[in-house]
């Protein structure tokens, strides 16, 4: 069978040129016939490279991933083996890493929307909020998701929000204009996005509609994700290099995706593995844009003992995994506006291997809100409640600047000023407790 794979290559100039390329939006392309390949990896030429300064997370920069300074790469490639099983873990000196499947965190459909997005600002002290100047204005929020659809969030709205065509990422293959995706999981998540936050300014990145040649299609494997951080990371460079004047205050990445069962990834004991593997070039990439300053937050998952997707195949615990088990990262369970934890949000703690103590905080889903998927239709999973999240921290990031309070302080301190749920403290099923953003913005004197 044959089986994707991303490999960590060192510095060629037919490498250099194909991340160059994708970085100034021409082909970037991989010329095969200049490039030294591992023997027994089929490289996707049509994948760009992407740098990735020395390969190691805690040593890489915004300076060291750029083309002209990166000593490594990772490209994706197919290795032909049986089984899954005798995936190697070097082929000719090359790591073998997983691209394994991802998906959106949406579940439960069938059940009716508790409250709407009202009663969401009513909790969350949206209007409290507001007095405090904190509304979102000129803070990026990235949806890494299935692509926006601009006129039905204006037509919700009531008005047109504000939107970076720009800077948007159409991702590989996708001939669809920013903002005119069909709508789906990606508009309600940026329907969520502001409703804590409604002066933010949103960059569509569908990466979860995008596609790649050889094999991975309609955004199924995490090397569109990679694709799509390496994006991101270089408009970042750009947006808020040191000295210069800032296009945007902050940038806060929503991520309402993931995997949903270990089988979707390498057997068990695998050091190439995604979902319990610190060391995957994936977390690389999320480490360095954390540390330069932007706020990342991602979904728990949809494997919660009472009402697990169909996709845990029964699978209830360590069920947040991957990214959304990263240190770095703000991990959300969803509770409805009554305060009750969905059955579905995913508990802790996370796979072993990674930062247990997740999630962090729980932030409201359920609700009637975008209507993306029908008038009645909630806004559900995960999903929904990691958007509310990102809301909640781009409102915050109005005044609180990433250099005055890096991203890991932020998190912290909505750790924090969480409306505990039981005893003070975490626990598995709503973190440090349920976000309270009018609370930490006291908390942060704003």
């Amino acid at each position: 069978m044959r089986v994707p794979v991303l490999t960590v290559l060192g510095a060629q100039e037919p490498l250099r040129e194909s991340a160059a390329a994708q970085q100034a939006s021409r082909r970037p392309d991989i010329p095969l016939s200049a490039t030294i390949v591992p023997r027994g990896i089929d490289l996707d030429a049509d994948f760009p490279a992407v740098p990735v300064g020395t390969g190691v997370a805690r040593e890489m920069s915004l300076f060291s991933l750029r083309p002209e300074n990166s000593s490594r790469f990772i490209v994706r490639g197919f290795v032909d083996v049986a089984d899954p099983a005798e995936v190697p873990v070097f082929v000719d000196g090359a790591p073998v890493f997983s691209d394994p499947k991802i998906a959106p965190f949406i579940t439960c459909g069938g059940d009716p929307a508790v409250g709407s997005d009202a009663d969401v600002k009513q909790h969350l002290k949206v209007a409290a909020l507001a007095a405090r100047g904190l509304d979102g204005d000129q803070v990026a929020v990235a949806i890494m998701d299935t692509g926006i659809n601009l006129p039905h969030l204006t037509t919700r709205l009531g008005a047109v929000p504000r939107f970076d065509v720009t800077n948007s990422w159409r991702g590989p293959n996708n001939p669809t204009a920013p903002g005119a995706h069909p709508i789906d999981h990606g508009t309600m998540c940026a329907f969520d996005a502001l409703i804590a936050a409604p002066k933010a300014t949103l960059l569509d990145y569908p990466m979860l509609s995008s596609e790649l040649p050889g094999g991975a299609f309609s955004g199924q494997t995490l090397s569109v994700a990679v694709q799509a951080y390496a994006a991101l990371i270089a408009f970042w460079a750009v947006a808020y290099a040191p000295g210069g004047a800032p296009r945007y205050k902050a940038l806060v990445v929503n991520n309402s995706w993931g995997m949903f069962h270990p089988s979707w990834d390498f057997p068990a004991g695998h050091p190439g593995r995604y979902l319990d593997n610190p060391a995957h070039p994936f977390a690389g990439l999320v480490s360095v844009l954390a540390r330069a300053g932007a706020d990342i937050l991602f979904a728990a998952c949809n494997c919660g003992t009472e009402c697990p997707s169909g996709r845990c195949q029964g699978r209830t615990t360590e069920t947040i995994m991957g990214a959304s088990a990263y240190e770095d990262v703000l991990t959300l369970a969803g509770c409805d506006i009554k305060d009750l934890r969905v059955g579905y949000s995913s508990q802790g703690p996370s796979i072993r291997g990674m930062y247990r103590q997740k999630p962090d905080v729980t932030a409201y889903t359920h609700f009637l809100g975008s209507q993306a998927f029908g008038p009645a239709a909630p806004d559900t999973g995960t999903s929904a409640a990691c958007p509310v999240a990102a809301g909640c921290v781009a409102a915050l990031r109005t005044k609180l600047s990433p250099t005055q309070v890096p991203p890991a302080n932020l998190f912290a301190q909505l750790r924090v000023t969480a409306r505990a749920v039981g005893k003070p403290g975490w626990n598995g099923d709503y973190g440090h407790g349920i976000i309270d953003p009018n609370a930490a913005a006291q908390s942060l004197g704003v």
